[in-house]
């Protein structure tokens, strides 16, 4: 059975610029959490929207058949890099039914905060 769905959003989105403890794991980070348990590999897109600019992406990756992947947002550089102290929201596109997970690790101080929430699909 494939879990899933092909569209995904999350509306929060933001890479603090300071981190406290060492790198990388402790490193502020976004991560979307990908599952795809599908029989076939999934090529998964992520664009980025502003309040005060154009989009950015896509961004494009691969997530194996029946396989997770764990993609930092801090990682992305083509075709720009994710901004650091920007608000942003995110459309996860992908040509197979997968799920989506958002995951945030706020390390700015030494009492880390970690915030994780499943993504919207339609």
């Amino acid at each position: 059975m494939t879990a899933g769905k092909r569209v995904w959003a999350i509306a929060e989105g933001y890479i603090p610029g300071e981190s406290n403890g060492p790198a990388p794991a402790m490193t502020s980070h976004e991560t979307i959490c990908v599952l795809n348990t599908g029989d076939e590999d999934a090529r998964i897109e992520v664009t980025l929207f502003f309040t005060d600019r154009e989009p950015a992406g896509p961004y494009r990756e691969m997530v194996p058949a029946r396989r997770t992947r764990h993609i930092r947002l801090n990682d992305l550089e083509t075709p720009e890099p994710v901004p650091r102290y920007t608000d942003y929201a995110m459309l996860v596109r992908s040509d197979r039914p997968v799920v989506v997970q958002h995951t945030r690790l706020d390390s700015r101080q030494a009492e880390n905060a970690l915030m994780t929430t499943i993504a919207w699909s339609e």
